[in-house]
């Protein structure tokens, strides 16, 4: 069995259910490349330990994730051939933690924005790009993978309406844009045409005109961060800590909760407008921000009593 011709196979039959495999492509890609170097005809525990061991420094949770990943690629293959051998779940453990998000400031935001502006290149894409990026995420919370994914047929500058169709669970969204935002797009959109000299496919791209990707977002954004101060200026290009770029949609949802606390909203009943904008699976996804953000979870809080209150003295 050819490996490669498998793992195309395989990507091309889950791409067309809607899945977007992006991050698995390549883990799955560098994963094969190590079995043929290796010669292996099939998958079993000792070629994925030695593949964890060539691969390089990560932690426990990254290597759950990539195992998770080998696994179902692994299940794949011992339904066409049972040589190979499907890895035991708990190989790699791991424990699903969510730490508590950071929530930039309106300045800081502002500032994020202005830095990747500024990010040199020749014709001025890389700074065009990513700083229309980063702000469209701040405003509309989309996950970066989303935003990445959006094709230029997916954005309606006329309506001032995304259409996600790349969303993590493989389901179809409409997410409406203030007028504000859809201005800056359309301003986005011809630049980057003049630049190109074209109409190109992907709405977000690269100097060279190709769609930008995950691993150069994130980057970008790192170098942005490091340039006002909320990452430690980095040698050798690396990222370093600090808040990450899908901290902006934890943003994006965190003021839109305090929005409606302040305001005298109910919560409880406009969650559901925040989960379905957010393309969440479960409103008990969005909840969790009122208990991971300090804030928040003082103003739920404050609610809860001044409704007793209003209850025990109508």
């Amino acid at each position: 069995m050819n490996l490669s011709y498998e793992l195309e196979r395989y990507l091309t039959i889950r791409r067309n259910l809607g899945y977007d495999l992006r991050t698995s492509e390549r883990i799955l890609r560098r994963f094969v490349e190590f079995a043929d170097s290796e010669r292996a005809e099939h998958i079993n525990v000792a070629l994925l330990l030695r593949w964890q061991a060539a691969f390089g420094a990560a932690g426990q949770q990254t290597w759950a994730a990539r195992f998770r990943i080998v696994r179902l690629f692994a299940q794949w293959l011992n339904g066409l051939d049972p040589g190979h051998e499907v890895p035991p779940k708990g190989l790699i453990p791991s424990r699903l933690r969510r730490g508590r998000p950071y929530i930039f400031s309106d300045t800081e935001i502002t500032a994020i924005i202005e830095a990747a502006a500024e990010l040199p290149s020749t014709y001025g894409m890389r700074g065009l790009t990513c700083s229309t990026l980063f702000g469209l995420i701040a405003v509309t919370g989309l996950r970066i993978s989303e935003a990445l994914g959006l094709d230029t047929t997916d954005v309606d500058l006329h309506e001032g309406v995304l259409c996600i169709r790349r969303s993590k669970l493989g389901k179809q969204r409409l997410v409406p844009l203030a007028d504000s935002v859809n201005a800056r797009l359309r301003d986005y959109a011809s630049e980057r045409n003049r630049l190109m000299g074209h109409i190109p496919e992907p709405f977000f791209v690269t100097c060279e005109g190709n769609r930008l990707g995950d691993c150069g977002a994130r980057y970008n954004f790192a170098q942005a961060c490091q340039r006002i101060g909320l990452r430690e200026v980095q040698r050798c290009h690396r990222h370093g800590r600090g808040p990450r770029i899908h901290d902006l949609r934890h943003s994006f949802a965190v003021k839109t909760l305090i929005e409606w606390y302040r305001s005298g909203k109910d919560p409880a009943r406009e969650m559901i407008k925040l989960t379905t904008y957010l393309g969440h699976s479960r409103p008990q996804n969005t909840y969790w921000y009122i208990e991971a953000v300090p804030e928040l979870l003082e103003l739920a809080s404050e609610r809860v009593i001044g409704t007793k209150k209003a209850e025990v003295h109508p």
